[in-house]
């Protein structure tokens, strides 16, 4: 198993899903981490789970300056005057295609997904600079890199934090600070439900039945579990990685690969 003992790091959106699947992960691996969120309550039944010391809880929007100079401010003192790692994970989606998606959501969507990893960039790199060291991990998202229906400002929010990552890598690569983004397919979430709830109703079935025909054409044939996100994270995170920055890496069950009409052309003559 890799190993990140000795290093700090930042998780934002760490209450819920992947981002408590990371913070919980990077502590078996011997890390120290900071997790944030709109939440407290939800992140304060994160940190129970974590043995004493291991993690401590910023309440916090990560659109929001100040609130992401105190999650920089907590991880420093947690890190002794150190940041290690900064996970950028905290994000939001919204259906609706152009016509019909609100200038409103728009906004917001891009504010959280695109705007906030810059801000919490913003304030991390400066300490990276000084120790000459750190790794960035954005998590993005397989449709940061094709299209989806009816959902255009998500898309486009992980396809520009694809593209600041690239050029955060290459601006800041010479201060030892490495910058790469984790793009997962569908994973077993609540941000996922808000897609397969409603399908698994319009499919008369159950969540599992909504799962089944979301990832139907997908080569695995199922959406991930948060914890298989993980190890590609922790990887990022260690040493094991330090000739690695500005990739952008697909963990989607090989959904990248599928020509979905071929697929539906398959279902129906094979």
């Amino acid at each position: 198993m890799m190993d990140l003992k000795g290093k700090v790091a930042l998780v934002t959106g760490g209450g819920t899903g992947l981002g408590t699947a990371i913070a919980q992960r990077f502590v078996k691996e011997n890390a120290k981490v900071v997790i944030s969120g709109r939440r407290k309550d939800k992140l304060e039944a994160v940190a129970k789970t974590m043995p004493k010391g291991t993690c401590v809880v910023v309440q916090g929007d990560v659109t929001k300056t100040e609130d992401a100079k105190a999650m920089v401010d907590a991880t420093l003192e947690l890190g002794k005057g150190k940041i290690d790692v900064l996970v950028n994970n905290a994000a939001s989606d919204c259906k609706g295609s152009v016509i019909d998606l609100k200038t409103e959501d728009w906004r917001r969507i891009l504010d959280i997904n695109l705007t906030g990893p810059f801000i919490m960039m913003k304030a991390a790199l400066p300490y990276m600079i000084k120790q000459k060291s750190g790794a960035i991990i954005n998590i993005a998202s397989l449709g940061g890199t094709r299209c989806l229906p009816d959902m255009p400002v998500y898309n486009t929010s992980k396809a520009g934090l694809i593209m600041l990552s690239q050029q955060v890598a290459l601006d800041y690569g010479k201060y030892g600070i490495r910058v790469n983004a984790v793009c997962p397919g569908g994973i077993d979430t609540e941000m996922l439900d808000e897609m397969i709830l409603p399908l698994a109703k319009a499919l008369g079935g159950t969540k599992q039945d909504g799962l089944d025909f979301f990832s139907k054409d997908v080569p695995i044939r199922r959406v991930s579990r948060p914890d298989e996100i993980t190890g590609i994270c922790v990887y990022l995170a260690s040493d094991d990685s330090a000739f690695m920055t500005g990739s952008a890496l697909l963990i989607d069950g090989g959904a990248a690969i599928v020509d979905v009409s071929g697929a539906a052309v398959s279902s129906k003559l094979g």
